[in-house]
């Protein structure tokens, strides 16, 4: 069967690889610590699957409005505007089933062939992706261990160019758990204004932050609300990767654009999802607040781990549920690395070139699973890499 050529410029994400030849290592009777994946390994709050039980017997299984159900558009505006600090309502809310929907509908909407958009690298796979797809120009921005994996602001003032259509922040940020600073964000917004691009910031893991940070969205910043699509959902705080709920806050004038796409391409989200959704924002946070306490317990044992590792040198994220310890010493790469430690060690990690070319020389694993199963991978990985 023919194959369209732009297939080709479509990437994908190696955590779903990475996850498939763990499984088919498990079939065999291997036993592997999975550290690859980004999900919470928390069962969902019994709350939430209440919510969705009842919508489903209120008969809550037809289609909805494309853009979402007035009711969650409604508790989304609120729940935005509470942890934002400013006033959103409920027709700048757009609702699609995950929050890649979001980042795809977004870029083909604002991007046209030939625009660049700057992105974060090492950082979430899709996004050059998406760009590559649509025929825009990708323009990586690196991010460095040695700034906390912060915005390099001199860094990204020498990549804006008059084609320079997007930027894309991703804060808190995976794969680094790095945070940007109120004042790298007062700078970034500066600059866009200066020279009128567009942000799409990726906040999905804007409740999952440590030590005292607070979380801040460029879309409060001055001349901003006006030029920035907040991307957020619900599977990173509150445990629903497979409910598959995500949501996009905008501009109203972009709003009908991005819901045409969503009629085009799955119509609309599923409605007792969104019933489940509406709890979840209003309902009580008290699971949040402790699986977050709970990462932050992991994240301190599995650093402290790494960074005893001859070899490793492991910087303490900020937010996410993800560490990038780098490997240089190790002297192989990341890839060779990642795949002896699935294949010889029974750790499933990631390569940091999964996240682009500059996460060479990192690992990223996730510490979304138990203290117990962290310290078994972190003795694996130490006896591993002492033999590699």
């Amino acid at each position: 069967m023919h194959i369209a050529q732009r297939m080709k410029l479509l990437g994908t994400e190696t955590a779903f690889e990475v996850l498939v030849k763990a499984r088919a290592l498990e079939a065999q009777g291997r036993h592997i610590i999975h550290l690859q994946i980004g999900e919470p390994d928390f069962d969902t709050p019994a709350n939430i699957r209440n919510a969705a039980k009842v919508a489903l017997d209120k008969g809550y299984t037809h289609y909805g409005p494309s853009p979402g159900l007035p009711e969650l558009r409604k508790a989304i505006a609120e729940y935005m505007t509470k942890h934002r600090g400013v006033q959103f309502n409920p027709n700048q809310v757009v609702v699609t089933p995950g929050g890649k929907p979001i980042m795809f509908y977004v870029i083909m909407v604002c991007v046209d062939p030939g625009d660049e958009v700057i992105y974060p690298n090492p950082g979430f796979p899709i996004y050059e992706s998406v760009i590559n797809f649509v025929g825009a120009k990708p323009v990586p921005l690196a991010l460095k261990e040695e700034t906390g994996f912060r915005f390099d602001i001199e860094d990204l003032r020498k990549l804006i160019t008059p084609k320079t259509r997007m930027l894309i922040l991703n804060t808190p940020q995976n794969p680094t758990g790095g945070i940007l600073t109120k004042d790298d964000l007062k700078q970034i917004a500066e600059l866009a204004v200066k020279h009128d691009f567009i942000v799409l910031s990726d906040e999905i893991y804007s409740r999952i932050i440590y030590d005292g940070f607070t979380h801040t969205s460029i879309a409060t910043l001055p001349g901003m609300a006006e030029r920035t699509i907040i991307l957020d959902g619900f599977s990173k705080a509150y445990a629903m990767t497979g409910w598959r709920l995500g949501f996009g806050v905008m501009p109203e004038s972009l709003v009908p654009q991005i819901a045409q796409l969503q009629i085009n391409a799955t119509s609309c989200t599923a409605s007792f999802s969104q019933i489940a959704g509406v709890e979840a924002l209003t309902g009580p946070q008290d699971e949040v607040d402790k699986m977050v306490a709970e990462f932050k317990r992991r994240r301190d044992v599995i650093v402290d781990g790494l960074n005893a590792i001859p070899g490793v040198r492991c910087h303490k994220p900020l937010g996410a549920f993800y560490v990038f310890p780098n490997i240089k010493a190790i002297g192989k790469p990341s890839k060779v690395v990642a795949d002896y430690l699935l294949n010889e060690v029974g750790v499933a990690a990631l390569s940091g070139t999964a996240f682009g070319a500059f996460g060479e020389g990192y690992l990223r694993f996730s510490y979304a699973n138990s203290v117990e199963n962290i310290q078994i991978a972190l003795d694996r990985v130490r006896t591993g890499l002492a033999k590699l």
